[in-house]
């Protein structure tokens, strides 16, 4: 992640990421109103959400796995690689009890748009 990230982190003016291999641009942002918290994430035209828990919950996890594990993407209609961060977010016993998505069809790649080293 860089020394300086762009924006403040809020839906006007979001954090500028970028995803994990770098070839593409992340809007990211903090609503704290909505109902569970949330974090959202735009990567081109798709805007996502995830539990806003989504940021400390895996680097919790990171720190009782030994801070190390692969990421595993994969999108929702896919099953997730065991012993990955993607597997844990969908989990039923992770802390939210399940899926950190928050948009049906959109709740995978979780080890892609938020990932534990990165995230704001």
């Amino acid at each position: 992640m860089p020394d300086q990230v762009e924006g403040n982190g809020t839906a006007e003016d979001p954090w500028i990421l970028t995803t994990p291999p770098g070839t593409s641009e992340v809007d990211a942002w903090r609503d704290e109103e909505a109902d569970p918290p949330a974090l959202g994430i735009r990567v081109g035209s798709t805007t996502l959400a995830y539990q806003l828990r989504c940021i400390d919950d895996p680097h919790t996890m990171l720190v009782e796995h030994g801070d190390w594990m692969p990421l595993g993407n994969a999108d929702e209609q896919k099953d997730a690689k065991p012993g990955t961060v993607e597997a844990r977010a969908r989990a039923t016993d992770n802390p939210v009890g399940g899926w950190y998505g928050l948009r049906k069809g959109y709740r995978g790649r979780i080890g892609n748009d938020v990932t534990p080293d990165r995230s704001p």
